[in-house]
């Protein structure tokens, strides 16, 4: 069975960030948000719950609206897509 995942081009440096020093990182791993290379970030489903668990004055949190599914690092917004895996 194929799991949803969420994707995004956030830069190499954001990427190894969200992946090795967040908050989230920190957590189990099915939390965590993964490192693909080449500057992309991919959230699983719980991991992309834990990120929304941060709030807007943290690193790689999350919003979910209008203007579509996007993570934050600083005032840059970065669209997630899903993928399937």
């Amino acid at each position: 069975m194929a799991t949803r995942s969420y994707v995004a081009e956030v830069g190499e440096q954001n990427a190894t960030f969200l992946a090795h020093q967040s908050r989230t990182a920190f957590l189990a791993s099915e939390y965590r948000p993964m490192d693909l290379g080449g500057g992309r970030i991919s959230f699983s489903e719980r991991a992309l719950d834990a990120a929304r668990e941060l709030g807007e004055e943290e690193e790689g949190y999350i919003t979910d609206d209008g203007e579509g599914l996007r993570v934050w690092l600083g005032e840059d917004a970065y669209e997630l897509e899903a993928s399937l895996d």
